[in-house]
């Protein structure tokens, strides 16, 4: 299949009068794969004996991400002769008498700038641009000295406050970088029932970023909850986890779940995958316990708090018990009663994304009798007075941070449509 005009812009950027090229936008229209593509056969024209960077949030993310597909290419390996060095994190790209050297970075907090600092670079990409502190995208941008050196920026949308937007999209003219805008259509490789599954698999502040391709700010209620969300179904099959967040003056929130798989999901009560395909996975939040210390004046120990979480699972086998990896002394406590436990996965906006998605797919479902987390849905805010970062406001987040932990930790390691 061939690119579309779009796509095809990313290859004409290498004979463009351009500095920088910026790809950003929806998500799945193989920004990554064609940069990297694009980036390797523009060097390998234009340098030779020249050291490149291939930059990533994190340098095992990149390398997994953008390295590894792009070696695995046939079109690659029938181009370019290529050794791939995981453990001195570069990789030498041969044909003919020239020969370069990409170099993969991380940028993945403040002092990452040091990891590139003192490099002479021909060029370099960075992917995920707009997630990567200021201070590292400049001092890479800086290492780029080499007479005929370009920049070259991939990113998913964020909040229009964000510096990347602002100094680098908003300020395309000044940086001589050409700005392309993604969204779905612009890849031919996806299916009109592949679209409409990522359509409708985002709500709200996700689904204009990475659907759309808007910079957007977070802004309003966090999540698009209502009565498609809800049920009276109460599973008596399937595999039981308990989610908690621990709290001893603020709120306590655990809510049981049953995993249903495959025949053990009534038929009709999920919506269909379009193109026809039946989902084979479901959660049913059944029930759970609430407890806040600072409004009832009663404070529960750790071993008060077990005693709820027996009672929680009423008999019933517990697979596993996912709590906050602060909450060390409830954890220890849990072990001793016998329960397994998993300390979650408690990345804020990541989580909170995969939780729309699950719940706009309706692959988790919450029973009507668990009244607090209802309550905390219909309260849960983004904060807008963040200075432009995506956070949510600390209140009312106590249901919502297990119910996180539970699709972040549990779901999304499992196969979700």
């Amino acid at each position: 299949m061939g690119l579309s005009a779009k796509q095809k812009q990313i290859f004409a950027f290498a004979g463009s009068g351009y500095d920088a090229l910026i790809c950003s936008g929806a998500i799945r229209t193989g920004k990554s794969a064609l940069m990297t593509a694009a980036f390797v056969d523009w060097a390998m024209k234009n340098f030779s004996g020249v050291r490149f960077g291939i930059c990533g949030k994190t340098a095992d993310g990149c390398a997994k991400n953008l390295i590894l597909p792009y070696v695995g290419l046939a079109r690659t390996r029938a181009k370019y002769r290529i050794a791939y060095k995981p453990s001195r994190r570069e990789m030498t790209v041969v044909k003919g008498r020239v020969k370069n050297v990409f170099e993969i970075f991380g940028g993945l907090n403040e002092s990452s700038f040091a990891l590139i600092q003192g490099r002479t670079l021909g060029g370099v990409l960075l992917d995920e641009a707009a997630l990567m502190p200021r201070s590292f995208v400049e001092q890479a941008a800086a290492r780029c000295s080499l007479p005929g050196s370009r920049l070259w920026f991939n990113c998913n949308p964020g909040s229009p406050n964000a510096w990347f937007y602002r100094e680098w999209i908003l300020g395309a003219e000044k940086h001589r970088a050409m700005v392309l805008n993604f969204r779905l259509e612009d890849n031919p490789a996806l299916t009109p029932d592949v679209i409409r599954r990522y359509e409708t698999a985002y709500t709200g502040v996700f689904r204009r970023r990475y659907i759309l391709g808007e910079w957007c700010a977070a802004e309003g209620l966090v999540y698009d909850f209502g009565e498609r969300n809800l049920t009276d179904f109460d599973p008596d099959s399937g595999e039981v986890f308990i989610s908690v967040d621990y709290g001893t003056m603020n709120p306590f929130s655990a809510g049981l779940w049953r995993v249903l798989r495959g025949d053990e999901i009534p038929a009709g009560l999920i919506p269909e995958v379009p193109g026809g395909r039946s989902r084979s996975l479901l959660a049913v939040r059944v029930r759970e316990f609430y407890h806040d210390g600072h409004g009832t004046g009663a404070l529960l120990t750790d071993e008060d708090y077990c005693d709820r979480i027996e009672e929680l699972a009423g008999g019933l086998s517990v697979k596993r018990v996912i709590v906050d990896p602060s909450a060390a002394s409830f954890i220890a406590a849990l072990r001793r009663r016998g329960f397994t436990v998993q300390k979650a996965r408690n990345e804020v906006v990541d989580g909170i994304r995969l939780t729309a998605s699950a719940l706009a797919s309706g692959q988790i479902l919450i029973h009507r009798r668990c009244a607090d987390a209802i309550r905390e849905f219909g309260l849960y805010r983004w904060d807008g007075d963040a200075g432009g970062r995506d956070v949510p406001v600390k209140e009312d987040d106590h249901a919502m941070d297990e119910i996180r932990y539970f699709v972040n930790t549990i779901l999304s390691r499992r196969r979700m449509g």
